[in-house]
């Protein structure tokens, strides 16, 4: 009689539970210090085009209404014309690149929008570069790449005020003095 049989049904479940852990938690472990290596972590991207397979270019009216962050630790944020999602993402070495599903928003988006072509084609992303200070994401099969850019920082409006801060009123504390 093997030692599996021998245990109570509830002391089999656990064990199984166990060996199933300790294989999994190393890979997803070593997969999330691979993704913290790669030249994406950290990064916020906005689209600039897509060119299909066909040759085909799509332009967004607005680069900033589709934006993906990669965040180092394997996560990454995306705007998709009027929806946002979550997932992961994760690189196994150099240009590879893996990402899971993204939990979206539903909201339709007008006519023109790049939307359900993404959200349709976003498990189809295998391959990355960065060229040029854009980041290239490569469609399985020549389906396509979509070209992205650097996401533009903002920069404060107006000048930076010299010195304290004055208030044009006098302040007058309790009491009126």
């Amino acid at each position: 009689m093997s030692l599996l049989n021998s245990l109570p049904r509830l002391s089999r479940t656990s064990l199984i539970l166990l060996v199933v852990l300790a294989f999994t938690t190393p890979a997803a472990t070593s997969q999330q210090t691979r993704s913290a290596g790669s030249p994406l972590a950290g990064t916020s991207w906005q689209l600039v085009r897509f060119q299909g397979g066909d040759g085909a270019v799509l332009t967004p009216d607005d680069g900033s209404k589709y934006t993906i962050v990669f965040d180092k630790t394997g996560n990454l944020s995306a705007r998709i014309d009027c929806n946002r999602g979550r997932g992961t993402w994760a690189s196994s070495g150099p240009g590879a690149l893996q990402l899971s599903p993204l939990a979206l928003t539903r909201a339709m988006c007008p006519p023109g929008s790049l939307h359900d072509q993404i959200a349709r084609q976003w498990s189809n992303i295998r391959s990355y570069v960065i060229k040029e200070g854009h980041l290239f994401l490569s469609l399985m099969a020549d389906g396509g790449i979509y070209e992205f850019g650097p996401v533009a920082t903002q920069a404060p409006s107006g000048p930076a005020p010299a010195g304290p801060l004055e208030s044009p009123v006098p302040f007058k504390g309790p009491g009126g003095c």
